[in-house]
Order: C-alpha cells, then structure tokens, then sequence
C-alpha cells in the first residue's frame, strides 16, 4: 500500500510541476509561449505513443527474442501459465532472447499483449525455485502495467526538454523572458526525470512485493537475483554495452554489477554462491553499509540498490496473497 501511495504522490507532485511551468511561461511570455508548450506537448505526446505501439517489437529486435511454444519448453510455460492464473491475467506469451547475459524482462501495451522472456544465459544459472521467483517478478509487472505508467509520466520530462531548448536557443524581443523559461523547463526536465526514475525503482519493489504475493519465497527471489548480480559481474564489457538501452526491463542493472557484488558479500555469509532463509532473516535486523557513491548512483538509475532492494525483501515474509 505505501508502494502505491509514493507513486499517486509523485504522479501528483509530475503533474503539480508541469501546471506551475505553464503558469510561469503565460507570465512571463503571454499566449504565444503557452501555444508553444501545447505543441511540444503535442509532438512529445505524439512520440510517446509511436514508442509505445511499436515498443513491443524494438525490445524484441534489440533482445533478439524467439518466442517458443510448450512443446519446446514446458517446465517454463507451466510456471508461466500458473503465474499468470494466480496473478488473474491472461497468459503472456513467450520467449527466450539470445542473449548471453543472464536476466529477465517483460513488457507489452495492455493485458492480452503480455510478453515474458528469459535469456539464454539466466536457464542454467538458476535453480527451479529461483527462476520461478523471477519470472512472478516479471508477470507482477504485467499484473501492475506499470510500463503504461512509466510511458505516460516519461512524457513529462519530454515536454520539459523539448520547451527548454526551444526557449534557450530561439531569439527575439523576448530574448530575457525566453531565456528564463528555458532554465525553468531545463530545471522541470531534470526534476521530473529524476522522478521518472524514481517510480522506475518503485516498481521494482513493487514486483518483488508481488513475486511473494505469488507465493514464492523471498529467499529464492534474493538468490535468484544475487546470482543474476554475480553472472552479469562475470560478462565482458561488450556484452553489456549491446544492452544498455534496454536495462530498464531486466530484474537489475546489469552494468551495476561489478560494484553490486562487493557489496552484496555483506549477505552470503557461507560463501556458498546463494541466500538462503536464515541469512536473508538476518538482514532484518542487521544494518547494512551503502558507500555515498552508491546511493548517488542509485538517484540516477532504473533499479534500486540491490543490497537494499534484498534487505527489504527480508521484511516481505508472509505477505498476504493477491
């Protein structure tokens, strides 16, 4: 509940932000600037939804994505299609993406165009149990369609963006009134999308919360997501580099890892490669060490900080189900 509550609130607090610049610019500059911020609003809104209809088929180019039916794998879509039955959405499709890092990722436009696909390089690293945890991480982001709510508040930061450089770099008599609503918009751009990315790593959590509502123990999940950390450490440089346009729909930030994983040595106290109950039980008490660097890091990334984003699912024990 207090997930959803931070994110109507930052949802409210985008919108608040955007009505206080486009009271600002009719101050300032009168109708003419005002009919400009509706047609950058048009044209980011315009572009949001060109990306959004034909997303599906960027990430499926970009992953490498084969989707493969139940004869081919169907230990992956009987765990998919119990998944979804509990979650109480339709069955997503899916798929397996060439890739050799290890992770998952779902996406799709609405309910019946669900998509889960596993990379080739999570199916030998993890045990049933753990892959069971992440993929009801992914279907909770279809049961939640929080990738309609990222698209929709992106659109913001858009707008803000698209005003600035129109007022900073255009001339005129109103040179000195442009000049400060394109550093108002460039400060609305740089707000806003820091609060994009923080409803980014609100959904996370979020799918967590919802991998455990599934039914799946939070210690598998805390494994299963330990070990996507220390195999994405293990990848060559190149290979996360093919990637870094579409990190925001894997479990984690693949390019975090190699600092993720230093830090994750404060949990597998037996060295054994995995979390398993009793240690996850400790962090609930335990206080755990982020560096400064880490935390500013996090500011500016998609997904939380893996050493607390586990530290939480420790509290997550028993939560009820959907």
């Amino acid at each position: 509940m207090w997930l959803k509550l931070r994110l109507y609130l930052v949802m409210a607090a985008m919108f608040a932000i955007v009505y206080g610049l486009i009271v600002f610019a009719m101050s300032l500059a009168g109708l003419n600037n005002l009919n400009t911020f509706y047609f950058y609003g048009i044209l980011a809104s315009f572009m949001m939804f060109i990306q959004y209809m034909l997303g599906p088929k960027m990430v499926e180019w970009s992953m490498g994505v084969k989707y493969v039916n139940e004869q081919e794998h169907p230990a992956l879509h009987r765990m998919v299609a119990e998944l979804a039955r509990d979650a109480r959405i339709p069955k997503p499709k899916i798929g397996i993406a060439r890739i050799p890092i290890p992770n998952a990722f779902a996406f799709g436009r609405w309910a019946k165009d669900g998509r889960v696909c596993v990379t080739e390089g999570i199916m030998n690293l993890l045990n049933e149990r753990e892959l069971r945890a992440v993929l009801a991480h992914e279907v909770s982001h279809l049961k939640h369609r929080d990738v309609a709510v990222i698209t929709m508040i992106s659109v913001i930061p858009m707008i803000a963006w698209y005003l600035a450089w129109n007022s900073l770099f255009s001339g005129g008599r109103d040179r000195g009134n442009n000049i400060l609503i394109g550093i108002a918009a460039f400060a609305v751009y740089f707000l806003t999308n820091l609060l994009v990315l923080y409803v980014s790593r609100i959904r996370e959590y979020s799918a967590d919360e919802g991998a455990v509502k599934l039914g799946n123990s939070p210690h598998h999940l805390a494994s299963a997501l330990y070990k996507l950390v220390y195999g994405s450490a293990r990848m060559p440089k190149d290979s996360l580099k093919q990637v870094e346009g579409m990190k925001a729909f894997f479990a984690n930030d693949p390019s975090r890892a190699g600092s993720e994983l230093r830090e994750l040595s404060q949990i597998d106290l037996d060295r054994s490669g995995t979390i398993d109950a009793t240690e996850l039980a400790a962090l609930r008490t335990r206080p755990i060490k982020v560096s400064t660097a880490d935390k500013l890091m996090e500011m500016l990334s998609t997904h939380p900080n893996m050493l607390k984003r586990i530290q939480r699912l420790s509290s997550l024990q028993g939560v009820s189900a959907y």
